[in-house]
């Protein structure tokens, strides 16, 4: 049976989503602010975490930062703000989907279901498949030749695709434009002019929230470019 751990400092609002959930066949763990939630994940066996953002000691937003160090389990902040920038905010934090309260038991059912099965799936891949490269929720099964980011797929263009492919199979190392180039377009780089900064830009605009506050595909300033491990 499926574990998820509801996290919100509104009682009733804990025991609705128990209900809910609890006619899906999940077993619910209940935490009431932040720093209870980080005690039971420590202790417990968790595929799922519903956090609210707005709680006391330890509020949904940090207590994300804290449990995506050591737990890659999905992770769903509910909030009563529906402005984007809290959303940007609570995913690039670490989360994996926010719910704006209220909200309808059919919707709530329906992003944990969904949650759940991506986190399964690609955990196998991850796993099993040596054809499959992985960073955060950004995967590369370089047999199918598809990219998908928190499951969804990526549209790539062959040349941003090879450029892809080539920093995941090396995460965290930084390679300069000529190297980058050398090794997609097979021929020495000489006179190099801003073709490569062109295509880094557009993967970027296809795999990051902000592609002007990237997650994944860094620039290291003075030296090249790298996709970042996380």
């Amino acid at each position: 049976m499926q574990r998820i751990l509801v996290c919100d400092d509104d009682r009733e609002i804990v025991e609705a989503i128990d209900i809910y959930l609890s006619q899906e066949g999940y077993e619910i763990l209940k935490a009431y602010d932040g720093e209870e939630a980080l005690e039971i994940l420590k202790k417990e066996e968790v595929h799922l975490i519903i956090l609210d953002i707005m709680m006391p000691r330890l509020d949904g937003m940090r207590a994300t930062r804290k449990i995506r160090e050591f737990s890659s389990a999905p992770i769903i902040l509910l909030s009563a703000r529906t402005e984007d920038a809290d959303k940007i905010l609570g995913l690039n934090a670490g989360a994996d989907d926010y719910i704006t309260k209220p909200f309808s038991p059919l919707e709530l059912i329906a992003r944990v279901k969904s949650q759940l099965r991506r986190y399964t799936q690609l955990g196998t891949l991850a796993e099993n498949d040596e054809h499959v490269y992985r960073t955060g929720g950004l995967e590369v099964n370089d047999e199918k030749k598809e990219v998908l980011l928190e499951g969804e797929p990526v549209r790539l263009t062959p040349i941003e695709y090879n450029i892809l492919l080539f920093l995941i199979k090396n995460l965290g190392k930084v390679f300069s434009i000529e190297q980058i180039y050398e090794n997609i377009w097979n021929e020495q780089a000489i006179g190099v002019d801003n073709t490569v900064a062109v295509h880094i830009r557009h993967i970027r605009e296809k795999i990051e929230i902000n592609p002007k506050d990237p997650q994944y595909l860094k620039v290291v300033w003075g030296i090249g470019y790298k996709l970042e491990k996380r």
